[in-house]
């Protein structure tokens, strides 16, 4: 039974640390770009809550910058 404890406790282990890597990368992310466009409430929010990624994700993608078509 113990062993059985230790096996999950390991899992569960592994599965936090996992989500803290994952939040922590796309919440730099995010960060840094909306402070890079002066997004002030962007940036306390995406600092503030914690979301396994999900807002700083959101961010990136309604405020990414469209790429310009260059003509030949």
């Amino acid at each position: 039974m113990f062993e059985e404890m230790a096996v999950l406790g390991a899992g569960f282990v592994f599965f936090i640390i996992a989500a803290t890597i994952w939040e922590l990368v796309w919440k730099g992310i995010a960060l840094w770009k909306a402070a890079r466009n002066e997004h002030k409430i962007w940036y306390v929010a995406i600092l503030i809550v914690n979301s396994l990624g999900i807002l700083p994700i959101i961010y990136i993608l309604l405020h990414q910058q469209k790429k310009k078509k260059s003509r030949k």
